[in-house]
C-alpha cells in the first residue's frame, strides 16, 4: 500500500523529475517507510512505500528490471502473489526479492496487460516497456485502490490522490459542471471518469490503459459481475440453503487471503453484521489475539453517537484485544479540517470523519486492517433497494431516482448559480445509460450492477483508501473479493432482500455471531456533530461559505446559502443528509486544496 505517480512525455522532451517529485511528496502519508524516484528520457515516476510484505529494501520502488526492459510502480496487495511467484518460478522467472511487486512486474512480462485477469488483490499500477516506450496503467476489478490523470497535447500525468496532481502544476481546476451536477444527485459523489475538476479523470476500476509513445491511448475494460442467474454454473437449482453455505465459503476464502502480511493485521471493528462476521471467521480460522478499534462521539441533536454495546458483545464473544475510541465534541470540528484536508475529492459522508480519527489510532498500533466497506452495495442493505423488487426492467431508472437521488433535476436551479449548473439532467442520463445495458435478469440487478460497478467505488472505497492512508495504514476489505461479488451478483434478488436487506448474508452469519448483532437495526459509524451541523462545525461551514473564495467561486445561489445557514438543520436530502453540509463541504473543500 503505497503512492504512486509519474508522467510521460509527448513533445520530445524529457519528464519532468521536479514535478514527479512534488507528487510523489505529497503523498508522504500514504507512504511513510520510504520513497524514490526514477526516469528515462520521456518517462518518469515516483514512489511513496508503506512496508508490508518484504519489508527489506530489495522492494524498494520504483522497481526496475533491466533484463525484461521494464519499470514499475505499484500500489495495493496481490493476495495471491506467492502462487504466482511459483508458477513464474516454473516458467524459468527468477526473483531477487519476496515481495508482490516483483511478482507483478514478472507476471506482466510474461501475460502482459492481461496480468490483471490473474491477480487477486486491490492494485494500482504503472509498467514502463523501454523497448516500445509504452505506459501500461491498470486498477483493479472494485476500484479498491485510486489512480487520477490529468494530460494535455504534452503529457500525460498520473498518482495515487487528485492534490498529487495539483502540486505538479498545470491543471485546469474549474468545476466541471456536469460532475457538480452529479455531486448535488449522488450523495456527494461523483461516479465514472470524472471527478469535480475539469482538468482531472480517473482511470476506472477493471481498467487497463495503453499509451503509446506518441500519446495514442486505448483502455480496455476486463471485468463487470454479471448479475444474471446463470453467471454461476447450476445456479438454476440452488436451494437457499445452499446459498448461504456458498457465500460463507467464498466470505471465508476472502478474509483468509486478506492475511497475507509481514506485519500484523487488525479489524475495524463497528459493532454492525458486516465487521463483526469478519472478526468472527478470523477467529474461526484460529487468528488470536487478534485487535479490533471502535470508535464513538459525543451525542448531538438527540442522536446517540457511539454503538460500543454491540462492538463490545463482538470483542467479549470472540476475545479481541478491543479498543474503544471515544471522540469527545470539541474536538470534532478540528478532525472535519483534518479529514477534508485527506480527502482526494470531495465526499460529504459523515463517516468520513470517523474514519480518520479511527484510523489515526488504530495505525498507532497496526499497518494493516480489515473491514466490512461494500457489503451493502453487493448484497442489497440499503433502503432503496426493496422498492426496486418486481418493478419492470425498463422503470428502474425512475425507481431508483426517486428512492436515491438526493433531489430532482429541476431543485437543482435553486441550489447552484446558473454559471456553474449543467444543461441537462446529466445523473438521469448517467444512471439510464448504466441501466438499459443488457446483462442484468431484473429491475434490482441492474440497480445493484450499477451500484457494484460505479456508487461503491466512489464512495466507500474511497472513503477508507483516503481516511486509512492518511495515516499509512492499509485497510482490506473483504467484502470486494470479486469472486464473492460475482457470487452475490448471481444470487437470486430475493434472498439478498430478505430479512430487511442482506437476507444470505444474515443466514450466513447466524451460528457465528450472536442474535443481536445479526438482526440488529443498520448501523453506522455516527457523527451526530456533522449530522447535524452544529456548533464549531457549523461555524466552520458557515465561513467557508460565506467567506471571500466562495463568494469570488459563485457555485451557489447566494439566496439558497443564506436560507440553509438560516435553518442549518432544517434542510435534508431524499436520504436525509443536510444540504447545508453538502455544500459546505465542497467549498471546504476546494479550499483546502487551493482550488
Amino acid at each position: 500500500m503505497c503512492g504512486v505517480s509519474g508522467e510521460i512525455r509527448f513533445d520530445g522532451e524529457e519528464a519532468d523529475i521536479g514535478a514527479v517529485a512534488r507528487m510523489t511528496e505529497t503523498m508522504h502519508e500514504r507512504g511513510p517507510d520510504g520513497s524514490g524516484h526514477w526516469s528515462l528520457g520521456p518517462v518518469a515516476f515516483g514512489h511513496r512505500r508503506l512496508k508490508i510484505i518484504d519489508l527489506s529494501d530489495k522492494a524498494a520502488q520504483p522497481m526496475v528490471d533491466a533484463a525484461l526492459g521494464l519499470a514499475a510502480v505499484f500500489n495495493g496487495c496481490l493476495y495471491n502473489y506467492r502462487e504466482l511467484r511459483g508458477e513464474l518460478r516454473r516458467a524459468g522467472y527468477r526473483f531477487t526479492s519476496t515481495s508482490d511487486t516483483e511478482v507483478l512486474v514478472k507476471a506482466f512480462h510474461r501475460w502482459g496487460s492481461r496480468c490483471v485477469e490473474r491477480f487477486e488483490g486491490m492494485f494500482a499500477f504503472a509498467v514502463h516497456e523501454r523497448d516500445t516506450g509504452r505506459l501500461t496503467l491498470a486498477r483493479d476489478r472494485l476500484g479498491v485502490k485510486p489512480l487520477y490523470v490529468t494530460r494535455d497535447a504534452r503529457r500525460l500525468r498520473f498518482a495515487s490522490t487528485l492534490p498529487a496532481l495539483l502540486a505538479a502544476g498545470g491543471v485546469d481546476t474549474s468545476v466541471d459542471p456536469v460532475a457538480l451536477h452529479h455531486y448535488m444527485t449522488f450523495h456527494s459523489l461523483v461516479p465514472g471518469e470524472r471527478t469535480v475538476l475539469a482538468g482531472v479523470r480517473k482511470l476506472p476500476a477493471a481498467t487497463v490503459r495503453t499509451v503509446e509513445a506518441d500519446g495514442t491511448i486505448a483502455d480496455v475494460r476486463y471485468w463487470e459481475p454479471s448479475h444474471t442467474r446463470d453467471a454461476v454454473p447450476g445456479a438454476a437449482g440452488t436451494s437457499a440453503g445452499e446459498w448461504r453455505e456458498a457465500v460463507l465459503d467464498a466470505l471465508r476464502a476472502a478474509v483468509r487471503r486478506r492475511m497475507v502480511a509481514d506485519v500484523p493485521v487488525g479489524v475495524l471493528l463497528s459493532g454492525g453484521l458486516d465487521s463483526s462476521v469478519i472478526v468472527a471467521l478470523l477467529a474461526e480460522q484460529g487468528q488470536h489475539d487478534l485487535m479490533t478499534f471502535s470508535i464513538g462521539f459525543d451525542a448531538a441533536g438527540g442522536e446517540q453517537g457511539d454503538e460500543f454495546a454491540y462492538s463490545d458483545l463482538v470483542a467479549e464473544r470472540f476475545g479481541t484485544k478491543h479498543q474503544r475510541i471515544r471522540v469527545p465534541a470539541g474536538r470534532v470540528a478540528s478532525a472535519v479540517e483534518q479529514a477534508v484536508h485527506a480527502m482526494s475529492e470531495p465526499m460529504a459522508s459523515h463517516d468520513c470523519v470517523a474514519f480518520h480519527l479511527l484510523s489515526r489510532e488504530v495505525a498507532r498500533h497496526v499497518k494493516v486492517v480489515q473491514s466490512g466497506q461494500g457489503a451493502d452495495e453487493v448484497f442489497a442493505g440499503y433502503r432503496w433497494f426493496p422498492p426496486l423488487a418486481g418493478v419492470p426492467r425498463e422503470r428502474a431508472a425512475d425507481v431508483y431516482a426517486r428512492e436515491f437521488f438526493d433531489r430532482p433535476h429541476a431543485e437543482l436551479a435553486g441550489i447552484v448559480a446558473p454559471a456553474h449548473l449543467a444543461g441537462h439532467d446529466a445523473s438521469g442520463a448517467f444512471v439510464r445509460g448504466h441501466l438499459d445495458r443488457p446483462g442484468a435478469d431484473t429491475a434490482l440487478d441492474a440497480v445493484l450492477r450499477l451500484e457494484t460497478t460505479a456508487m461503491l467505488v466512489d464512495d466507500p472505497v474511497k472513503r477508507v483508501d483516503n481516511m486509512t492512508m492518511a495515516h499509512g495504514l492499509e485497510a482490506r476489505t473483504p467484502f470486494l473479493d470479486h469472486e464473492l461479488v460475482e457470487l452475490a451478483a448471481a444470487c437470486p434478488p430475493e434472498l439478498k432482500l430478505a430479512g430487511g436487506g442482506k437476507g444470505v448474508l444474515k443466514d450466513a452469519a447466524r451460528g457465528l455471531l450472536p442474535e443481536q448483532v445479526v438482526d440488529r437495526p443498520k448501523g453506522y459509524f455516527p457523527v451526530p456533530a456533522v449530522r447535524h451541523v452544529d456548533g464549531p462545525v457549523l461555524e466552520l461551514v458557515r465561513d467557508a461559505l460565506t467567506g471571500p473564495a466562495a463568494r469570488g467561486r459563485g457555485l451557489f445561489r447566494r439566496e439558497c446559502v443564506d436560507r440553509l445557514l438560516a435553518e442549518p438543520d432544517g434542510h435534508r436530502t431524499t436520504t436525509g443528509v443536510s444540504t447545508l453540509w453538502q455544500i459546505g463541504l465542497l467549498e471546504l473543500w476546494l479550499q483546502a486544496h487551493g482550488v
